[in-house]
């Protein structure tokens, strides 16, 4: 916009405000906010000609290249140099030995404009701790994914070998929790000592828990909002609708066989990174000397330190703190 057009259209505001009398209706009419049509009324009150109405400058009255002289620029270069600082080392530096005060911004800003490498941080490797159980079959986690209206899939998976056993059904329930672990138990090759879940309404039934009581099967659900405790399953169902659900018709009448079909793959064929490039079946097969037998975990399951778990968390650690002190 020139200066002409400036001044006519600014020009045209004041009038239609002086005519009016209300900030409010002028800027309504003029279709601009109210402190717009404030600030320039104020400078055409205070200076009545036409080319008070031309926009000013916004170029900052000081600028931080002015604040920093050759002198100054040539003196970081040489503590940059010499001493190998950082930007806020320099400046405690400066001010220090030099009385010279500036900003660790304004010196960051000099030094990119320097020609000098970046500085190498030092820092201490930390190794990388990968959590699993020692053996197939110490903890199986559970979960249910929700693929889209009227279609759960019920996931297992060993914490160990990450070998998984996943199913359609149409709802999440009980019956059907108990429906997929048996179905779970007849197709991993190794015995479940403990089932790990959320604390999701299908896994707390008594239907439920008292299937895994039966069977010798230790219940051990998670915190509340604590999904990274059942970060195994979770990660596989992200698998699963990566790899598996977004290259297929959802409506498919064969989708629970091409599931099945994606099971065994991911069993026996796909490489995992987590397992150094080996298959679940292959951890499964050398961990089976280790692995106990099922005869093994019943003898070990002690019903009388099992109980009925509350989906309430709190009730569920005053209820076991109540029993540990009438058992000391």
């Amino acid at each position: 916009m020139d200066s002409q057009h400036q001044i006519h259209t600014r020009m045209g505001w004041i009038k239609i405000y002086q005519s009016c009398g209300s900030i409010s209706v002028a800027a309504r009419r003029c279709g601009i906010g109210r402190s717009t049509l404030h600030r320039w009324v104020n400078r055409y009150r205070i200076d009545p000609r036409p080319e008070s109405l031309i926009e000013r400058s916004r170029r900052p009255h000081r600028l931080a290249r002015l604040k920093v002289t050759d002198e100054d620029e040539q003196l970081i270069y040489q503590v940059r140099v010499q001493r190998r600082y950082g930007k806020l080392r320099i400046a405690c530096y400066l001010l220090q030995y030099h009385g010279l005060k500036l900003s660790p911004a304004t010196i960051g800003r000099v030094l990119r404009r320097l020609p000098l490498p970046p500085l190498k941080r030092f820092r201490k490797p930390k190794a990388f701790k990968r959590y699993a159980r020692p053996i197939p079959g110490d903890r199986i986690q559970m979960d249910v994914c929700k693929i889209m209206n009227g279609m759960y899939q019920y996931t297992a998976i060993d914490d160990c070998s990450r070998y998984k056993v996943v199913k359609l059904y149409s709802r999440r329930t009980a019956a059907n929790s108990v429906d997929f672990l048996k179905y779970a138990i007849s197709k991993m090759p190794f015995p479940f000592q403990r089932i790990q879940t959320d604390r999701g309404q299908e896994f707390f039934a008594y239907l439920f828990q008292d299937w895994l009581h039966d069977h010798h099967i230790k219940f051990r659900p998670i915190k509340p909002r604590s999904p990274h405790l059942n970060g195994k399953v979770e990660r596989t169902q992200q698998t699963d609708l990566q790899e598996f659900y977004a290259l297929q018709n959802l409506k498919d009448p064969s989708l629970s066989q091409l599931l099945a079909e994606w099971q065994t793959f991911y069993n026996f064929q796909r490489p995992h990174s987590s397992l150094k490039g080996k298959t679940p079946a292959d951890i499964v097969y050398e961990l089976l000397p280790l692995t106990p037998t099922w005869e093994e975990v019943f003898l070990r399951f002690d019903p009388a330190k099992e109980h009925i778990r509350d989906q309430s968390y709190y009730w569920d650690v005053q209820w076991a703190k109540q029993r540990k002190q009438q058992n000391s």
